[in-house]
């Protein structure tokens, strides 16, 4: 969203309030991560303030999600919220615009979306979870441990190629 500022800049207003989605298109796309499909547009919604020429943009953005556990494969809903916070900084009066830090308005101009979905994507969880204390499966028969105990041996097996190692500790005693 490109949101127009001059008011704000002006000094005509103290606080510019916003709310609209983001949809998924060519020119502004929202990928999500491997394994994860978006069900829903992102949700923005927040506020421009002015104090005595030092600007500031809040914003929370929400995602609804789908994924896989990545412990024992169910199936995971969910909702992802960030929250977005940057110094507005007119065009021209930065030594270095490529600061994240900043979000620069050009002409009047605010683009929120550029640095919002960067943010968002970065921030999203490498790995989701069905819950918390999730057990995952059993590595020899498969079985999801959340819904039941499996009966596999619980011994550890060493691995083939590492048996060797093994009898370096038989010497010893």
């Amino acid at each position: 969203m490109v949101l127009d500022i001059t008011s704000l800049i002006n000094g005509k207003l103290s606080k510019i309030d916003f709310e609209y989605t983001i949809a998924d298109s060519d020119e502004n796309p929202v990928i999500p991560p491997y394994d994860v499909s978006f069900t829903a547009p992102v949700r923005v919604k927040g506020y421009v303030t002015d104090n005595a020429g030092y600007m500031t943009l809040h914003a929370s953005a929400d995602i609804d999600y789908v994924s896989h556990c990545a412990r024992c494969l169910e199936n995971v809903n969910g909702t992802f919220t960030l929250d977005f916070n940057r110094v507005v900084a007119a065009s021209g009066t930065l030594q270095n615009e490529d600061n994240d830090s900043y979000v620069v308005v050009k002409n009047g101009l605010l683009d929120i979306d550029r640095e919002l979905v960067e943010d968002l994507l970065l921030e999203f969880p490498m790995k989701l979870l069905c819950k918390e204390n999730c057990k995952g499966i059993c590595p020899k028969c498969g079985k999801n441990l959340n819904k039941n105990s499996c009966d596999c041996d619980k011994k550890k097996e060493i691995d083939p190629r590492l048996a060797i190692l093994q009898t370096l500790f038989e010497d010893e005693e």
